[in-house]
Formats: structure tokens, sequence, C-alpha cells
């Protein structure tokens, strides 16, 4: 039961508005229903909704506790927000969407507004599963990363529990990622296993190769099949055993078969031949090859989930099919 003590502000107004000022969370059914049942009580007396308050009133109301709360206010941004996403995959903790390159994953100082996040979080707004101005609600966040202008899949955790276990199972590579991309030249082998180690530089935006360890280095391992070759160029599946910076671009450049339009580890003009001025790389495909106990990812156990469909394969490759 909570009291109210009728103040100068709402003196003269009816009982019924009164109530649903006073507890916007109060359906009007249910409301007409209490003052029937007299749960609703006026200076100690059963009230109408048709009688009117006067200063220095007690209204008791005995209904639930929920009805008491105040709804969190509104965020008129992301309620207008015009979203864009390619869901590959949802449920209650996940949700898997497919990025398109150009997009920036999170807001920077060149782009704060129309990232893969800002369409995530209006996306989960609109739906009601979440509120960006109610702080006691987790906001959603990404899992993984992926550039500017590389396209493909993105984990979005719906809650922490989603996000800690998911960080758990990717650190230990219980999520196999596999990529797609077109490199220039035709390569010599089928298959292989790119084995080198990666130096990021601090203030440097690209990371450098080495065969051999170096201190600071990282190793990186990358698996590759060889799906096509086609007028110079070789269309490549790669299956990222390690998450290095720019692990794919850097590596394949390494071995002298940059990625078709990748100007900072190839040269731009061999690019300009086939009409391209970003890397042909894409986020394919998922695998949720879970070990143990997967909490509330339980979902996602053994599941494969792929893009619906890779831009570049189409263009450069278009025999190819998966």
């Amino acid at each position: 039961m909570k009291e109210y003590v009728i103040g100068q502000e709402a003196a003269g107004k009816r009982v019924d508005k009164w109530l649903l000022k006073e507890l916007p969370r109060l359906p009007m059914g249910l409301m007409q229903k209490y003052l029937r049942l007299k749960r609703v009580k006026l200076n100690g007396k059963p009230a109408k909704g048709d009688m009117h308050l006067c200063e220095g009133d007690t209204v008791s109301l005995y209904i639930e506790d929920e009805f008491f709360e105040k709804p969190a206010e509104a965020d008129p941004f992301l309620a207008r927000f015009h979203w864009h996403l390619d869901i590959a995959y949802e449920d209650d903790n996940i949700l898997v969407v497919d990025k398109k390159p150009g997009l920036m994953v999170h807001p920077d100082r060149t782009e704060q507004v129309n990232t893969l996040l800002t369409h995530v979080q209006a996306y989960l707004y609109q739906k009601g599963e979440w509120n960006s101005k109610d702080k006691s609600q987790f906001p959603p966040a990404l899992c993984n990363r992926i550039d500017r202008f590389t396209g493909g899949l993105v984990i979005v955790a719906k809650n922490e529990a989603a996000l800690k276990a998911m960080n758990e199972k990717i650190a230990a590579r219980e999520v196999k990622k596999e990529y797609l991309c077109v490199v220039l030249g035709e390569m010599p082998r089928d298959q292989g296993l790119i084995d080198n180690y990666i130096l990021k530089s601090e203030g440097s935006r690209k990371v450098r190769v080495n065969r051999n360890p170096l201190p600071g280095a990282q190793r990186a391992l990358t698996g590759y099949r060889v799906l096509a070759r086609r007028n110079g160029l070789s269309l490549v599946a790669c299956d990222l055993m390690t998450g290095r910076t720019h692990q794919i671009r850097a590596q394949f450049a390494f071995l002298g078969h940059p990625l078709l339009g990748d100007g900072q580890y190839g040269d731009p003009r061999e690019s300009e031949r086939f009409g391209r001025d970003y890397q042909a790389l894409y986020a394919w495909a998922l695998t949720f090859d879970f070990q143990g106990d997967a909490g509330v990812l339980e979902a996602l156990r053994g599941r494969r989930i792929t893009a619906r469909s890779v831009p570049f394969v189409r263009e450069y490759f278009p025999d190819v099919s998966f």
C-alpha cells in the first residue's frame, strides 16, 4: 500500500485522471477495476473515479508495486533512427549481423552516428528490448570487430551474461571464423598454412610480418584453401586461427599476393585494373564449436552461420557457388 498527500498542483483533478498521470504503467481498464474493488481510497473511504481531489487529501492505493515504477525516459533519436541491418541470427541473448563494407562498427572522431552499433541500438530500442535512458539495462555490446571496409558477420551480446560467455568462447578458440578474400595473382598451391609473426608498431596504421619471432611480435596462423582462379585473381577461403591486427591482409601481401583493392598493403595501381578501391575481404562464416558449458549461449552449440551473399564473389567469380 502507498499513500499520497495531494498538493496544490493536483487539487481539483478527478481521481481517475490523477491516477493515470501518477501511475502511467497502470492500464485504464485495470484502474477502473481497482476502483470497483475499493482498492483506491480517498481519506480512508472508497474512492470513485469522478471524485475531485482537494489539497491535503490522502489517497491510499492498494495495488501491485510494479505499477508504481516510472517508465524510463524516451530516447527520441533512437526512436526515429532508420536502422538497416542484415540479421543472420537472433535469439534472446545474441544477435549476429552481416555488416556491409564501408560501415564503421563503433563511433570515432570521423563518424558518430552512422555506425553498426547505432543501427543495433536503434533496432533493439524500437523492438522494446533495450532503453538507452534506463541506466540499469545492459547496453548491447559487440563481441568482435572488423575493419570499416571489410564486410561480414559481427556478434552482438544483448546482456552481460552473453558478453562474458561469448568472450570466453572466443578466447578459448571455440568460435571458428572463416573469411573469403580475393588476392592478386593465381596462387600456386591449392591449400596451405601461413605461419609467421606480426608486429604492430605504436603509432603506425600498418603491421609488419616476419618469418621469425621478434620482440613484441605475435604468432599468426591462417589456414587457406583456393576455391577458384580467374583472370589473374584467386578466390581464397581463410580459416583464421589467431586474431591479429590486419592478419589476412598483411600475411597474403607478405606472400606476394595482396588482397584485391588493398591499397595499404598492396599497390593501388594493380587493383585499379579491376575497378576496386577497397579490400575484397569478408567475414563469411562463424561456427560455434563449444567444448564445455555454454551457459546462455547453449542455443548456438554446433551451429554454423554464414553470410547470405558476398558481393565480390558474384562480381569476380560468378560461376562459384557455396
